[in-house]
């Protein structure tokens, strides 16, 4: 079943990482602030980069899979001062730590299932506003650099 990103939900925790925290079921406990007026919500998920070898023998590159990287999720918000989760990141961007954060997808299909979670921790790298011109909406953007595995928690019977 495919399912639109509306309705879908982030979360940051306001307390760094702890290293320990490498479980569903402990992210899970942890105390979340649902990030505000989130626009757009990238993409994140695991690549490997390519190492190459060029044998001279048979003159061909061959690839090999390298080390995984979740990548940097670029987090777009409608900008609210007040907002307490836009804060957090704000606050976050202003340290070196990583953060653990939450995506809720709103995937479930009917009222008797839960929606999909993902957990990881990412830095807050970037906290920028964008103001542009008369007529648009200003905007924060957040950049969240992944730094640990995703854990994905699919939409199960609850």
């Amino acid at each position: 079943m495919i399912t639109t990103a509306s309705e879908s939900k982030v979360f940051v925790c306001v307390t760094p990482a702890l290293p320990a925290t490498d479980t569903a079921a402990e992210y899970a406990a942890l105390t979340w602030v649902e990030i505000g007026e989130v626009e757009d919500m990238g993409e994140f998920g695991d690549e490997s980069s390519d190492v190459t070898f060029s044998a001279v023998s048979d003159g061909r590159v061959r690839h090999l899979k390298g080390v995984r990287d979740a990548g940097t999720l670029a987090l777009v918000c409608g900008r609210d001062p007040l907002d307490a989760g836009q804060i957090a990141l704000k606050a976050a961007e202003k340290t070196k730590f990583s953060y653990p954060i939450k995506v809720q997808a709103a995937d479930a299909p009917s009222e008797l299932y839960a929606d999909s979670v993902y957990y990881f921790n990412a830095k807050i790298m970037s906290a920028r506003d964008n103001y542009g011109s008369v007529d648009n909406v200003v905007r924060t953007s957040f950049s969240l650099g992944i730094d640990s595995p995703i854990i994905e928690v699919p939409s199960a019977l609850i």
